[in-house]
C-alpha cells in the first residue's frame, strides 16, 4: 500500500515509528507537513496540493494533527476522504474528540462513567457552580488545551471561586469537574485500535504534581485492566467514532471513569512501558480495513 502520514514533523518518536513500521510490512510511507498541504477544491476532481504538485493517490492516510492546528489539520484530512482515501481515523470523529464540551456530552449520552462536570462562561452564582460538582477540591479546565496545559487543582472553596473569576475576566469558557481524590495522582492510557484496547498503561503524578502527564514528569508503567474498564475504553472509542485513539480512564471509587478520549496519541510512552509494537499493530489494522471510499461520512459532515 502507499501510506500518507500527516505530520508537522518527521522527527517526532510517533511519526518515526509508524514509518519504520510500515516500511517493515513492505508499504511505501510519505511523510507530509499538514500545515503545508492546499486544496484543489472542485465537483469534479478533489485533489491536495503539496510543494507545487497534485499528491499522489493514497491508499490510506494516518493523520497525527495536533490540538492547535485541529481546524486545517482536520480539513486536509477531509479533502482526503472526498478523493477515496482511507483515513485511520476520520475528520468528523477527530473533531468530535477535541472538542472536550461535545465529547464529555457523547459520553454522557452513552451512560460512560466520567467525572461529574460543570461549564460555565459567565455564571450568574460562582459558588453554585463549584457545590454542583460536590464542593472543592475541583479541578478547573480550559475548554481548549492539551497536554496538562490549562489545567489547574483548585483545593479550596475561595480559591476555585477566584480560579473561575480570573477565567472568566479573560472570556474564557471552563470546565469544573469534580476532584478523584482516591485516583492518588494517577491515571491509565488506555490504546485502542479497532475497537480492542491492544496495550494499557498506568502514569503516575510527579511528586507534588496531580497532573499525570508525561510531558510534565509524569512515569509510566505497565497495568493490568480490569473488565469494567477494557469495556468503558471500547465504548468511550466507539462513541467517539475513532478506530485509533488513547483513552485516559482515572479509577474512582465507583469504577472508572473517562476523563479524555486522544484521537492523536503518542506512542513512545506506551510502548516502552509496555514493550509491544503498536506502530505495527495500527499498520496491520490498516492493512485490514483499508479500501477505497471507505468512511462512515463520505468527506461529508
Amino acid at each position: 500500500m502507499r501510506i500518507a502520514i500527516l505530520s508537522r514533523n518527521p522527527r517526532l518518536y510517533s511519526t518515526r515509528r509508524l514509518k519504520e513500521a510500515a516500511e517493515q510490512r513492505g508499504h511505501t510511507v510519505d511523510i507530509i507537513d499538514t500545515m503545508h498541504c492546499y486544496m484543489d477544491i472542485t465537483s469534479s476532481d478533489p485533489s491536495v496540493r503539496y510543494k507545487g504538485e497534485r499528491l499522489p493517490d493514497y491508499d490510506a492516510v494516518i493523520p497525527r494533527i495536533g490540538a492547535s492546528v485541529t481546524f486545517y489539520g482536520t480539513s486536509v484530512v477531509r479533502q482526503f476522504e472526498m478523493m477515496g482515501t482511507y483515513s485511520i481515523n476520520e475528520s468528523v470523529a477527530i473533531s468530535r474528540s477535541r472538542d472536550k464540551l461535545r465529547s464529555l456530552q457523547l459520553l454522557s449520552r452513552k451512560g460512560i462513567g466520567m467525572p461529574r462536570t460543570g461549564f460555565a462562561h459567565h455564571p450568574d452564582k460562582v459558588d453554585d457552580v463549584i457545590k454542583n460538582v460536590g464542593g472543592a477540591p475541583v479541578v478547573i479546565k480550559l475548554l481548549e488545551g492539551t497536554q496538562g496545559i490549562g489545567v489547574v487543582l483548585a483545593e479550596s472553596q475561595k480559591t476555585a471561586e477566584a480560579m473561575i473569576e480570573a477565567f472568566m475576566g479573560l472570556n474564557a469558557s471552563i470546565l469544573v469537574q469534580e476532584y478523584i481524590k482516591e485516583a492518588g495522582g494517577a491515571d491509565i492510557r488506555c490504546f485502542v485500535v479497532g475497537g480492542k484496547v491492544i496495550a494499557a498503561m498506568k502514569r503516575q503524578a510527579a511528586p507534588g504534581e496531580f497532573r499525570s502527564n508525561l510531558h510534565r514528569g509524569g512515569s509510566a508503567s505497565l497495568v493490568r485492566l480490569s473488565p469494567a474498564e477494557r469495556k468503558t475504553a471500547i465504548n468511550a472509542a466507539k462513541t467517539m467514532g475513532l478506530n485509533c485513539c488513547g483513552v485516559d480512564i482515572l479509577r474512582s471509587s465507583r469504577g472508572p471513569v473517562v476523563m479524555e478520549v486522544n484521537s492523536s496519541p503518542g506512542l513512545e510512552g506506551i510502548e516502552k512501558a509496555t514493550s509491544k509494537d503498536v506502530a505495527s499493530m495500527i499498520i496491520q489494522f490498516i492493512e485490514n480495513s483499508a479500501k477505497p471510499h471507505k468512511t462512515k461520512t463520505k468527506g461529508q459532515g
